[in-house]
C-alpha cells in the first residue's frame, strides 16, 4: 500500500507555470488484480487499510449527509437487483449493473451543481444520476421501455441516461464518444466567456460551470478519448474526465486494454491536467477527490483527471458470465471490498447509525424499488406509431414553401460569382444574422496566429471558401480544429447541444469516415434516440467529387449512399452557385443536422456563376430544379452529373429527342413529386450520379419509380454511374471511372429503342 502526493506542472499554452497538488489518495501500489494464491491476503489487507483510513475521517460533512450517502448507494444497487430479478422474469430485456461504482458516483454527485454542471455519463452510472436527482420510479420506467421514461421514451436500452432537466444531454452505447461531446459543452462555456453576446445564447452559462464525463478503463483505448483529452488541455477547459477503473473491459482486463496496466500513468504528459489517483470504493474519499477537481475547473485552472479504483461484483451484463474468465478467489476479493459493505461498517463504527436504523433504512429503500417496479411494468410502453416522432425536428421544417422558399422572387445583383464566392457570402451574412453560428475545421480560419493577421492573406479553408471569416468575427468564432475528424464533429455536438450553431468543414470527403461514427451515432440520431429531449443541429460542409485532375483515391471520391441512409440526417448537393447560395443559407436555419456537399469540380466554374440574389434568398428541401423541359425522356440527376447531362440533352435534341432534366438539389429529402410527373409524361427514365453505379443512390430513385410508376413505362429505368472502382489519378482512367455525357446520351439512345 502507498500513499502519495503527485506534484504536476499546468502551465497550459497561455499561463504561468504553477503547481497543483492532488489530494493524497489511498490505492494499492497494483493496478490489476492479483490473480494468484495471494490474492486473498491482499485484499483483505487492502480492505483493512482502507477501513483504517476512513476511520474518522468525515469529510466536513453531516451525519445526515453521511447517511445520505449510503442511502444513494444502497438504492443504486437494488436497482440493479431488481432489473436482474425482472430480466429473469422476462418483464424487462437487457440489464446492465453499477454495481461496484456506486461510492465513487455518490461522492461526484455531492460534490456538483446538479442542473448547473453538465454531465455526459456512461451506462455504469446509476449512483450518480440518483445523487443528481433522477428517480428510482424514472430509472424503472426505462428498465421495461415504459413512456414516461425520462431517457428516451423507450428508444434505448436501460441505463442510457439523459435528463435535460439535470443538464445530461441524452447519451448513447458507443464507448468514449461521450468524451468529445464533453469537451464542446465545455467549449461553449469557453467561447462564451469570450464573446458577451454568446453568454445570452449558451445554454446554461454561468461562467464557472463544469463539465463531468466519464468512462470505464477498457474506454481509454478508443481514439475519440485521446482526442477529448487533447483538446480539452489544449484549450484549459474546464472538464473532469473519470475513469472508472474496474479492471475489466468485458472479459478483457485492464493490462490487455492499457499499457501498463495504469492509464494516470500515461495522461502525466498532458499540460495543465490536474490528475488524482483514488479508491473509488471509498465514498467519503472520492467525494474529497471530486471537490478538488471541482474547484480546480472553476477556478479555470484546467480539466481535471480521476482514475478510481473500483470493483465489478457483477458480471459486465447479463448478457455477460464472468465465470468465465474470473476465478472465484478474485470474485471474492471484490466483495471484501464491496461500497456497500464497507461504508456500511464504518457508518456503525462512528456511530452514526446503528445496525437497526441501517436495517431500517434498506427495508425503505426495498420497498421503494419494489413498489416502483411494479408501477413501471404496469405502465403501457409507446404506441407502435410513435416510432416517426422526432426523427427530424418538430418545429423548424425545411420542406416549408411558405417559409424557405423566396426563389421566384429573387432579385440578382452585382457581378456574377462562383460557387465558392456565394458560398462565402451567405456565411458572412448568416454569421452577421446569428451570434450562435461558429465556424471551425481544418484551416479554415485565415491564420491561428493572430499576430500574423496583418501581414498575411490568410488562408480561410484549402478552397478559400471560409476566406475573412476570422477577420471578420473574430478566432473565437471562426478557428481551426486538430487535424481529427471526429474531433470536429464531436465538438460540434457538445456545442450544439449547448445552443451554438457549429457550421464545421471536413476538408475532403475522402477523410470523412474518421467522423462516420459521430455523425451516424451521434449527430443524426441524437434527436429520436432522446424523443425530442436533445438535439444538435449543425451543418457539416464537405467537399465531394472528382473530375479534377490528380485527385484520385483520397482526393476525389463521391459516397452518397452512405449518409443517405441515416435517418435523422439531411443531405444537400447543389450543382450551381446559386443554388448552393440559397441551400446553404437554408441548411443553416435548419434545426437538423444537415451535411452539405459541395463538389469541388464546380467550385470556380464559369457556367454555374450567379449574381447575388439577396440577404433573404432561400430554397427550401425536397425542391428539385427543372433545368430543361423536354417530353421524351426524364433525366434525373445531381451535383456535377446535370451539367453533363445538360450537354447530352442538348446533343440529343439534335437528334430530335427531348429531355426533362431534373436537378434534385436536396437528397434527403428529394423531390418526388416532380419526378413522378415528369415519368407520367416521358415514360423513360435515366438516373444518373457520379457515385459507383452499384448499390447508389440512383438505385433507390429506380426502385421507386419501378414500385409506384410501373404503368407509366415503356422501358426499364436505366443508371448511370461511376465504374464499381476507386477514382484514379491517371486523368485518361479517371474519365473512364467517372460518368460523361457521352455515357448519359448512350442510356437515352438505348432507352429510346424500347
Amino acid at each position: 500500500m502507498a500513499t502519495s502526493v503527485r506534484k504536476l506542472n499546468t502551465k497550459g499554452n497561455n499561463s504561468e507555470a504553477e503547481t497543483v497538488v492532488a489530494e493524497p489518495a489511498k490505492v494499492t501500489e497494483a493496478d490489476g488484480f492479483v490473480p494468484d494464491a495471494k490474492v486473498q491476503e491482499t485484499a483483505k489487507a487492502a480492505a483493512n487499510d482502507r477501513a483504517a483510513a476512513r476511520t474518522h475521517d468525515r469529510r466536513g460533512l453531516d451525519e445526515k449527509t453521511l447517511i445520505g450517502i449510503y442511502r444513494t448507494m444502497y438504492l443504486s444497487r437494488r436497482i440493479d437487483d431488481k432489473e436482474i430479478q425482472l430480466k429473469g422474469q422476462n418483464k424487462i430485456f437487457f440489464q446492465i449493473s453499477g454495481a461496484g461504482h456506486e461510492a465513487v458516483l455518490t461522492g461526484a454527485a455531492l460534490a456538483m451543481k446538479p442542473a448547473y454542471d453538465w454531465f455526459f455519463p456512461y451506462y455504469r452510472d446509476r449512483a450518480l444520476m440518483l445523487g443528481l436527482g433522477m428517480t428510482a420510479q424514472e430509472m424503472l420506467y426505462s428498465s421495461v421501455g415504459a413512456e414516461p421514461d425520462p431517457n428516451s421514451h423507450g428508444r434505448q436500452m436501460p441505463s442510457h441516461w439523459g435528463a435535460t432537466r439535470l443538464n445530461v444531454p441524452s447519451q448513447s452505447s458507443c464507448t468514449g464518444s461521450q468524451a468529445l461531446h464533453a469537451v464542446g459543452a465545455a467549449e461553449a462555456g469557453y467561447r462564451a466567456s469570450l464573446v458577451n453576446e454568446l453568454q445570452k445564447i449558451v445554454t446554461g452559462f454561468k461562467g464557472d460551470e463544469v463539465v463531468y464525463m466519464s468512462v470505464g478503463d477498457g474506454t481509454t483505448s478508443e481514439g475519440e478519448w485521446w482526442e477529448a483529452l487533447n483538446s480539452a488541455c489544449n484549450m484549459k477547459l474546464p472538464v473532469i474526465f473519470v475513469v472508472e477503473d474496474n479492471g475489466y473491459a468485458i472479459s478483457t482486463p485492464v493490462e490487455v486494454n492499457t499499457a501498463g496496466g495504469d492509464i494516470s500513468k500515461l495522461v502525466t504528459g498532458f499540460p495543465g491536467l490536474l490528475i488524482q489517483k483514488i479508491d473509488g470504493t471509498d465514498p467519503l474519499g472520492s467525494y474529497a477527490a471530486f471537490k478538488d477537481a471541482v474547484e480546480y475547473c472553476r477556478k479555470r485552472k484546467g480539466p481535471a483527471f480521476i482514475h478510481a479504483k473500483v470493483i465489478r461484483p457483477y458480471s459486465h451484463s447479463l448478457s455477460d458470465d464472468e465465470k468465465l474468465y474470473r476465478p472465484e478467489e478474485e470474485r471474492e476479493a471484490d466483495a471484501r471490498i464491496d461500497p456497500i459493505k464497507t461504508y456500511a461498517e464504518f457508518l456503525m463504527t462512528e456511530g452514526i447509525c446503528s445496525s437497526e436504523q441501517l436495517e431500517a433504512l434498506r427495508k425503505e429503500v426495498d420497498e421503494e424499488v419494489n413498489k416502483a417496479a411494479d408501477i413501471a411494468v404496469a405502465t403501457p410502453q409507446p404506441a407502435p406509431e410513435t416510432a416517426y416522432r422526432n426523427v427530424y425536428s418538430p418545429d423548424v421544417d425545411p420542406t416549408d414553401r411558405t417559409m424557405f422558399d423566396t426563389e421566384n422572387g429573387a432579385e440578382l445583383s452585382g457581378n456574377p460569382g462562383t460557387m465558392v464566392d456565394l458560398i462565402n457570402r451567405c456565411m458572412h451574412e448568416e454569421m452577421e444574422r446569428d451570434p450562435a453560428i461558429v465556424v471551425f475545421g481544418e484551416d479554415v480560419a485565415d491564420a491561428s496566429r493572430e499576430e500574423y493577421l496583418e501581414r498575411v492573406k490568410g488562408k480561410g479553408g484549402v478552397f478559400k471558401v471560409t476566406a475573412n471569416l476570422q477577420r471578420k468575427f473574430g478566432s473565437a468564432r471562426v478557428f481551426n480544429s486538430p487535424l481529427a475528424e471526429a474531433n470536429i464533429v464531436g465538438r460540434a455536438v457538445g456545442l450544439s447541444l449547448r445552443g451554438l450553431k457549429p457550421v464545421i468543414e471536413i476538408q475532403f470527403f475522402d477523410y470523412i469516415f474518421p467522423a462516420m461514427h459521430q455523425i451516424r451515432n451521434e449527430v443524426a440520431v441524437m434527436r429520436w434516440r432522446s424523443d425530442g429531449e436533445s438535439k444538435c443541429p449543425m451543418v457539416i460542409r464537405v467537399p465531394v467529387g472528382g473530375y479534377l485532375k490528380g485527385g484520385a483515391v483520397y482526393h476525389s471520391q463521391s459516397g452518397t449512399t452512405l449518409f443517405a441512409h441515416t435517418p435523422g440526417l439531411r443531405i444537400v448537393y447543389p450543382s450551381n452557385a446559386l443554388d448552393a447560395n440559397g441551400l446553404l443559407r437554408t441548411s443553416i436555419r435548419c434545426d437538423d443536422p444537415v451535411m452539405f456537399l459541395e463538389h469541388k469540380h464546380l467550385y470556380r466554374q464559369v457556367y454555374n456563376k450567379s449574381a447575388y440574389p439577396g440577404s433573404d434568398f432561400l430554397i427550401p428541401f425536397g425542391k428539385a430544379k427543372k433545368v430543361r423541359e423536354g417530353s421524351d425522356v426524364t433525366i434525373v440527376t445531381f451535383g456535377a452529373l446535370v451539367e453533363r447531362s445538360n450537354q447530352a440533352a442538348k446533343r440529343l435534341e439534335q437528334q430530335g429527342i427531348t429531355v426533362d432534366l431534373i436537378d434534385l438539389r436536396t437528397l434527403v429529402p428529394y423531390d418526388w413529386e416532380m419526378i413522378a410527373e415528369s415519368v407520367k409524361k416521358t415514360s423513360r427514365v435515366v438516373v444518373a450520379h457520379e457515385d459507383p453505379i452499384s448499390y447508389g443512390y440512383g438505385a433507390e430513385i429506380a426502385a421507386r419509380i419501378s414500385d409506384e410508376l410501373f404503368e407509366y413505362l415503356d422501358a426499364p429505368v436505366r443508371r448511370v454511374g461511376a465504374t464499381d472502382t476507386f477514382v484514379a489519378y491517371a486523368p485518361q482512367v479517371e474519365d473512364f471511372i467517372l460518368p460523361q455525357s457521352d455515357d448519359v446520351e448512350k442510356a437515352v439512345l438505348e432507352l429510346m429503342k424500347y
